[in-house]
């Protein structure tokens, strides 16, 4: 997978990186990047089911590409979906639908998190997929 630039600089970030606790310190630096969905534009539809905590994920068409916006109440999930949008931002809907996020592999990022935060990031990047899919569908 070509990954876009501001990924693969993040990926080397982290991935020179081997103490998971930095590893956790650097996911709370990057939340405040995340392309932020203020709370009060939260709702039950655009909640993330089967992430512990509570997250929330928009994603629209900009010039037919794709963008998300996210939120969540737990910094580390803020951090996943802010590195998250650098896979995804920006790209064709058809794109982001055959990402697989190894990204998170490269970033040694998965092997610090704990089995419940690594479901809840594979349902929140199941969950932008299939919002790529229904975004590419009414195009």
């Amino acid at each position: 997978m070509s990954w876009p630039e501001a990924l693969k600089s993040a990926i080397d970030e982290f991935s020179d990186v081997f103490d998971p606790m930095e590893r956790y310190e650097m996911l709370f630096e990057w939340a405040s990047e995340v392309n932020e969905l203020p709370v009060e534009e939260w709702s039950e539809a655009n909640r993330i089911h089967g992430c512990q905590s509570d997250a929330h994920v928009e994603c629209h068409l900009e010039n037919g590409l794709f963008y998300m916006r996210g939120g969540a109440d737990a910094q580390i999930v803020q951090g996943l979906m802010a590195i998250t949008c650098l896979a995804v931002n920006g790209r064709e809907p058809s794109e982001v639908i055959d990402i697989e996020p190894s990204f998170v592999d490269e970033m040694g990022i998965k092997a610090s998190l704990t089995p419940s935060r690594s479901n809840g990031f594979l349902n929140m990047f199941k969950r932008v997929q299939e919002e790529a899919k229904l975004l590419m569908e009414r195009e």
